[in-house]
């Protein structure tokens, strides 16, 4: 499957528009992590669990896509964006979509 933020593949061509295609996750933020998060943020450094955190939610939200895009028949995925949005205090959600196609 093939991804891109571009509104076509580069050396091929678009031979069926398929539509909207989405995957997203909600995650939770754990306690722990937010204790040591907390301490790291007193002297200013990186939130590796943090990074970690919505690198794991990127992941499975692009995974969920891309299932969503095979099960319509695509082989790539067009105008990938990812939007995130707060769900509920220490909740958030991320989201990826883009347009599914068949292309040659």
């Amino acid at each position: 499957m093939e991804l891109t933020n571009l509104e076509s593949v580069p050396g091929k061509t678009i031979v069926k528009h398929l539509g909207l295609v989405q995957g997203s996750t909600v995650r939770a933020k754990h306690a722990w992590r937010d204790i040591l998060a907390g301490l790291k943020n007193i002297v200013g450094s990186e939130l590796k669990a943090y990074t970690e955190l919505l690198n794991e939610s990127r992941q499975e939200a692009i995974e969920r896509m891309v299932a969503q895009a095979r099960a319509a028949g695509a082989n790539a995925v067009l105008n990938v964006r990812f939007s995130t949005s707060n769900i509920a205090s220490g909740a958030a959600e991320v989201m990826v979509y883009g347009t599914a196609v068949l292309v040659q």
